[in-house]
């Protein structure tokens, strides 16, 4: 079960209240000596359990350089492990990513969960790049170039699917760029390869914006074998203080896109990570910083705050002042990851997408266990 710590909580009184040890609640919470609590804190109430294959298809986004430690806590979870990233030259050429991802093909083969080569166009200065989108996907020669070493690499490192992650994609190259994406199941179904793309978080057909009007999601979803939804980022790191991914506006993501793609072939985006935003807030000059989900509680138990949660977000944040300046902060918990399972499950969607999972949240990770573990046949 979730549970909402309350004042005056402690693990030891909680693990007599549900006749679990404190062992596990302090392990599965990721809960440091001296094993305080915050009020408004969740927590997941169970013993440790060995997942079993989920129902539902279960993405993690990594970068090579995940901690050995957080991959193989992880990959028990997951159907599938999403390697951040490939890139390519405007020629069409493939380049591998900075380090090399032979240690997570290997450890995700060792724990029997398929590999997806994310293609991300990714310029110089490490930010998305749609001069790089558009300069390969208008040049029929650098498309086929691209697909073709994509397929090679696929083949020789044991790849199972290729994740198309091409973000703000121009509205002038937005047929282009269905094109390529319909070339590569093309080239790659005949191989045995499935092939997945990203959506920006769209509500309509026409919606106006750089991130969105290059994603055609008729077509897109008619090529691909899945989509990721990318819903999250409302509350952003160079935007106004608000939660991650509130849930109203994730539910009229999934709304639209189900008028355009079929449920069996969307999964959700889901986010692992919160914001901390210095105050008050002034656009193009504050900056949030990034925090894990369990370094958001850590935080909020260091500078003595309490957790609130907004019942129409479905997110939780607190406030604390430090060297006299103001903070806010919003993040994901189990109660918010549960309000997205739960559209999952009405909307009959059928996965789910974590960006990202470089650092460990443990008690959701179990949550993702009890909720899309195949039930056990009746006897």
């Amino acid at each position: 079960m979730i549970y909402v710590v309350q004042p005056g909580d402690t693990v030891f009184q909680l693990a007599r209240r549900f006749g679990v040890s404190q062992a596990d609640i302090v392990y599965l919470n990721q809960i440091p000596a001296p094993f305080d609590l915050a009020v408004g804190q969740t927590l997941w109430i169970g013993a440790r359990t060995v997942p079993g294959t989920p129902e539902i298809q279960v993405n993690g986004f990594a970068y090579p350089y995940i901690s050995p430690w957080v991959l193989e806590q992880t990959l028990p979870y997951l159907s599938l492990l999403s390697v951040f990233s490939y890139g390519f030259t405007p020629d069409g050429d493939l380049l591998p990513p900075p380090l090399t991802d032979s240690r997570l093909l290997e450890r995700a083969k060792a724990n029997n969960v398929e590999t997806a080569m994310v293609l991300a166009p990714i310029g110089a200065d490490g930010m998305f790049s749609n001069l790089l989108i558009h300069q390969v996907v208008s040049n029929p020669a650098a498309r086929a170039r691209l697909l073709s070493q994509a397929a090679d690499t696929m083949q020789e490192k044991g790849y199972r699917e290729l994740n198309i992650d091409f973000e703000y994609v121009l509205a002038g190259n937005r047929d282009d760029f269905s094109s390529f994406v319909e070339q590569a199941a093309e080239t790659l179904h005949p191989l045995g390869f499935r092939v997945s793309v990203d959506l920006a978080p769209k509500t309509s057909a026409d919606q106006p914006g750089t991130l969105y009007e290059g994603m055609d999601y008729a077509r897109l979803g008619a090529a691909a074998d899945r989509v990721l939804l990318m819903t999250y980022e409302w509350g952003y790191k160079y935007g106004p203080p608000q939660a991650v991914a509130p849930i109203d506006p994730v539910r009229q993501v999934v709304d639209y896109a189900l008028t355009e793609i079929p449920a069996e072939k969307i999964s959700l985006g889901l986010a692992n990570y919160g914001y901390d935003w210095p105050l008050p807030f002034v656009q193009n000059r504050t900056a949030a910083r990034t925090l894990g989900l369990v370094e958001a509680v850590e935080l909020a138990k260091r500078v003595g705050a309490e957790i609130h949660f907004d019942e129409k977000a479905q997110s939780p944040w607190f406030e604390y002042t430090n060297l006299g300046i103001r903070h806010i902060v919003w993040f994901e918990d189990l109660r918010s990851w549960q309000a997205k399972f739960d559209l999952i499950r009405e909307k009959k969607l059928t996965g789910l997408g974590i960006w990202q999972i470089m650092q460990l949240y443990r008690a959701g990770l179990a949550l993702i266990g009890d909720q899309f573990e195949p039930e056990s046949p009746a006897p």
